[in-house]
């Protein structure tokens, strides 16, 4: 059985001491280390090199959790990053997708939900609590009424399909290009290719695409 390093971000130690308690009593999760702010996640992150980074979004004075995720993703695209915190924004979950967290979870959710969370967003799989997978829901059935032809991810190519999912992931331009040995200017003529087909104007949009057809599930081809 593969352990799950893990990398608990928040700047309240009582949390930290809750949360790190609780999956130390799994089998198949290991917490490898804790930060109290973002600039400290970032250096553990690239000292320790978890698996999974458990993060918190507002952390007073210094870096925040968006910020720290981000960088992080950048330096280390293999980690997986779960936002948990006490904001229960449509903003913010849209934020947090686009600096490549996969899971966005709420401190007053249950112990088993926080597991779960871990869990799928361990296995590649996106994370969504509740009220977040609503205003998804919500943001799809008003495409609906307002007419989308939710057949438009038809009419992506494959390295369109391709460049979707790693932005979708929070992969930079230059970092999409380098990985598929092609050039800047080229991701960005794609990109605009992309938001053209599907009508949609802002990164958050993709990502939330992306989500809604199961781009970032462990069993999509990236």
């Amino acid at each position: 059985m593969q352990v799950i390093r893990t990398l608990i971000v928040d700047d309240h130690a009582i949390v930290r001491m809750g949360v790190k308690m609780l999956l130390g009593k799994q089998g198949n999760i290991e917490v490898v280390g804790e930060a109290a702010d973002g600039q400290e996640a970032v250096e553990k992150a690239l000292s320790l090199k978890p698996d999974l980074v458990i993060m918190d979004l507002s952390m007073p004075p210094g870096k925040n959790g968006l910020e720290a995720t981000r960088e992080l993703k950048q330096s280390l695209p293999e980690t997986q990053v779960l936002i948990l915190t006490m904001h229960d924004d449509e903003d913010y979950l849209f934020q947090v997708l686009q600096a490549g967290a996969s899971g966005y979870i709420l401190k007053n959710a249950l112990d088993s939900e926080l597991l779960t969370a871990v869990n799928a967003v361990w296995e590649g799989q996106a994370y969504l609590h509740p009220s977040a997978a609503k205003s998804l829901v919500e943001d799809f059935l008003k495409r609906v009424n307002c007419g989308e032809d939710l057949s438009t991810y038809k009419l992506l190519s494959n390295r369109e399909e391709e460049i979707l999912v790693f932005i979708a992931k929070g992969y930079s331009n230059k970092e999409i290009a380098e990985i598929l040995y092609i050039s800047v200017k080229t991701v960005e003529t794609h990109k605009s290719r992309i938001m053209d087909k599907l009508g949609l104007q802002k990164r958050h949009e993709l990502v939330a695409y992306a989500m809604k057809k199961g781009m970032l599930s462990l069993d999509h081809p990236l």
